[in-house]
């Protein structure tokens, strides 16, 4: 069912296309008075965003778009949207923001600093849209109290984000509050950290934050990676409906460069909700997906269920040095008090010198199948293909996908086939 919903969004592309869709081009010494061609391109999103109808191109050239202090496209109530996404495209004729070929634009939007207000870089409200192949950075927080800023923040259905990089802000990568059909794909966060707010510790900024409300169903995240967020890698807490991970990555969160300590620090925050009384809670809870991930040296737990109300599906999950490794807390569903986790489906899972392998699960209420965790086997350094770190972090495939790596595989054959994220054999992160 999930293959076919993503199947028919991507080959909505083509069918149905207008045959006069246009192009319209943007770059940074463009100017929004000229026509928006190649050679007389215009100067911002927002101007495209004006001249374009479904199933049209908007080419974004490469280079620096400076945001100025006083210049955005909406005020409303606490925030500050330096673009403001509201045309939709339809089915089959999406509206693209695509980088123009192999070029790099970058959005640095570190001058907008109104006092005392919320700062969203990209607020995506419309629907059918694709963004892709752009960089946010230098996203601001200005207020002292609780809050956060977003470098892209979607409320919009059937929507694509695609080889976007955020990172060096003090806001969230990728904030998903609303909608229905959202493919987050092979994008980066990371060194993102909130100074300003509350304690300055940056315990509001994650890498990428699901958490869809009722009726905002199928969101996935997929081939993502996020590193050196100053909170968690991925939060899906207080969500309404399930949200899934595939393929995704978490790598030294909770710290800074030099791994200072920061905020929370999991890896996958996956699901609860904090102290919420029992009425407003949903009944049932949305029971989350986490497959084919990898967990490296978070300060806190790599994957944690986070005192969610219902089990969740954790299948070839790889961790490595986290505090805990997998930590699955859960609280019954009048989110009452603290259990150790029950009706979780674990398969295929792997784990290697974590100070805690697997904690807070209760095995015999739990499916577990064909795990390797480090309690159950006498691993060393010399049962893996490699060790080496730097690959995670490095440069992505020309498609986008994630660099190919042996990191944490077993040189056991059969055992690199049955568990861990290089035994994953789900979708491959591809581009719609």
């Amino acid at each position: 069912m999930r293959l076919c919903a993503f199947l028919s969004l991507a080959f909505g592309l083509c069918v149905g296309a207008r045959l006069d869709a246009k192009e319209l081009f943007v770059a940074p010494d463009g100017s929004d008075e000229q026509v928006g061609t190649i050679d007389k391109p215009l100067a911002s999103l927002m101007k495209a965003q004006d001249l374009a109808v479904p199933g049209d191109t908007v080419w974004i050239r490469g280079g620096t778009y400076k945001a100025k202090p006083d210049k955005f496209a909406r005020a409303q109530r606490a925030w500050i949207y330096i673009h403001y996404f509201n045309k939709s495209g339809k089915a089959g004729q999406p509206i693209r923001y695509w980088a123009y070929q192999d070029e790099k634009p970058i959005f640095d939007c570190s001058e907008v600093k109104p006092p005392n207000r919320r700062i969203n870089a990209f607020q995506v409200m419309g629907s059918w849209l694709h963004f892709r192949g752009f960089e946010v950075t230098g996203t601001q927080v200005n207020f002292k109290g609780h809050g956060q800023s977003c470098n892209v923040e979607n409320h919009g259905s059937h929507n694509i984000f695609e080889r976007l990089s955020l990172h060096d802000s003090q806001a969230i990568g990728i904030y998903a509050l609303d909608g229905s059909d959202n493919l987050f794909l092979n994008c980066d966060a990371y060194n993102n950290f909130d100074y300003t707010s509350e304690d300055g510790r940056g315990g509001n900024v994650d890498g990428f934050g699901g958490h869809p409300s009722k009726g905002a169903t199928n969101n996935i995240f997929r081939g993502c990676r996020a590193w050196f967020n100053s909170d968690d890698g991925y939060d899906c807490i207080s969500s309404r409906e399930s949200v899934r991970f595939e393929n995704c990555w978490a790598l030294y969160n909770g710290y800074g460069p030099k791994f200072e300590k920061r905020g929370d620090g999991n890896g996958f925050k996956i699901g609860g909700y904090g102290n919420t009384p029992p009425q407003p809670v949903p009944v049932p809870a949305p029971r989350h997906v986490t497959e084919g991930c990898l967990a490296v040296r978070n300060k806190a737990s790599g994957f944690y269920a986070n005192h969610h109300l219902m089990g969740g599906d954790w299948s070839y999950n790889s961790a490595y040095r986290n505090s805990n490794d997998f930590n699955f807390l859960m609280r019954p569903p009048d989110n009452s008090a603290d259990i150790d986790g029950v009706g979780h489906r674990i398969v295929g899972n792997l784990s290697y010198r974590g100070i805690r392998d697997v904690t807070k699960l209760n095995v015999a209420q739990c499916e577990l199948k064909a795990n390797a965790f480090a309690t159950e086997r006498k691993f060393t350094d010399a049962s893996f293909e490699s060790l080496d770190e730097s690959a995670l972090i490095g440069p992505r495939q020309a498609d986008g996908s994630l660099p190919k790596v042996s990191f944490l595989k077993p040189k056991d054959a059969k055992l690199a086939n049955e568990a861990g994220f290089t035994a994953y054999a789900g979708q491959k992160p591809a581009s719609k």
